[in-house]
């Protein structure tokens, strides 16, 4: 394969810029007993009469694909091994300022271009076996004129296993002219799994402001801010993509056919969708942590109009008992006979209408009782 003119980009576009953070926890597939997962290679290959996958190519068996000149979706799964994705990304013709984007990670999610040769790096999102924990894999491609390169942080028994079978059963068969489509078919399929875990959230926290009206707890604001900060990972992996996408689609690359770019503009309009609603759902957070709020300062006030209630009741009752309890030798009462049994019912009746005078205006209702 003839090698690419070489070019010179713009001083630190193409710089690896890796995040301080992984957006969510890493997949427990990433790592095996003694490390991590072992970099696997396979194949497709677009020949004119049917794809052909090959699975558990080695990397003398994968260049000498290479060599043959046919259309190739090459992919490889697990990082373990950089030197054989470096040795493959070098068989592609790809330049080797592209490496660091797609092997170090976790790597910003980025589209960039140079000459013939286009790069991606997206995450890969979902839900661990706690839905309110978020885990990444980092998935990075390439795409050249002859050959579509996809790069999983996360080993999987089959990559993109849809896709795959859409390639196989294709009649009729997929062209080099496909590669771009598949491009931003893969990313699709990487963009489309956020929709249901939005669902998922959307539905979460509908739960969880309903739960906020009726029995307001801690760990109710616990959970919230855990979506909260769910959605916001979400958020910071699609804000670098809004711009970088509308950026790719004002150049002219040569490498995109008129139907990819098609699929690039569907792509940002997705990206902006998603976008849209996760910043629906984090104000839906807002108003769990207000109905919580709310809730939690009815049952306060409840607690304070209870003891105000009781106070209101027992005043009088203590003033009476003041007077009655001072030992001045000339106090007309202290030689009662029935004194003391007249102060008795004096102050219950004196407690029996101040009850009744406050039941009559509503103060011994409950605000706060559970709701169905």
């Amino acid at each position: 394969m003839p090698s690419l003119p070489q070019l010179r980009p713009t001083p630190g576009s193409l710089d690896s810029r890796r995040l301080e953070d992984r957006p969510g926890q890493m997949p427990t597939s990433l790592y095996l007993a003694d490390g991590r997962a072992n970099t696997t290679l396979s194949a497709v290959v677009l020949e004119p009469q049917a794809s052909v996958l090959h699975r558990q190519l080695s990397l003398e068996q994968l260049q000498g694909l290479i060599q043959q000149g046919a259309p190739l979706w090459i992919r490889i799964c697990g990082i373990a091994q950089p030197h054989r994705i470096a040795a493959v990304l070098e068989a592609c013709g790809v330049p080797e300022v592209f490496t660091p984007l797609v092997i170090e990670t976790p790597q910003v999610p980025r589209v960039d271009s140079l000459g013939e040769v286009i790069a991606l790096v997206v995450h890969r999102l979902r839900f661990a076996v706690d839905p309110m924990n978020l885990v990444s894999d980092q998935v990075g491609m390439v795409l050249t004129r002859r050959v579509l390169i996809s790069i999983e942080e996360a080993p999987s028994a089959e990559p993109f296993p849809s896709l795959t079978d859409w390639l196989l059963q294709k009649r009729p068969a997929a062209t080099a002219e496909d590669r771009d489509d598949l491009l931003h078919y893969l990313v699709d399929h990487l963009l489309d799994g956020i929709f249901p875990m939005l669902e998922q959230m959307a539905s979460r926290l509908d739960d969880l402001e309903e739960t906020a009206l009726r029995d307001p707890r801690p760990r109710v604001l616990n959970r919230t801010y855990q979506l909260r900060g769910n959605l916001r990972r979400i958020r910071q992996q699609l804000w670098p993509l809004r711009h970088q996408i509308l950026l790719f689609l004002r150049q002219n690359q040569p490498v995109m056919g008129p139907d990819g770019l098609l699929g690039f503009q569907e792509m940002a309009q997705n990206v902006e969708q998603i976008f849209e609603s996760c910043e629906i759902l984090r104000h839906q957070c807002d108003a769990v942590t207000e109905a919580h709020m709310a809730s939690s300062g009815n049952r306060m006030n409840q607690i304070m109009k209870t003891l105000t209630i009781v106070s209101t009741i027992f005043a009088p009752l203590t003033f009476i008992a003041g007077i009655y309890g001072m030992n001045f030798a000339n106090m007309p009462e202290l030689d009662w006979r029935y004194g003391y049994t007249a102060a008795l019912l004096l102050m219950g009746a004196i407690a029996t209408i101040q009850t009744a005078m406050l039941w009559r205006r509503g103060w011994f209702e409950d605000w706060t009782g559970s709701r169905r």
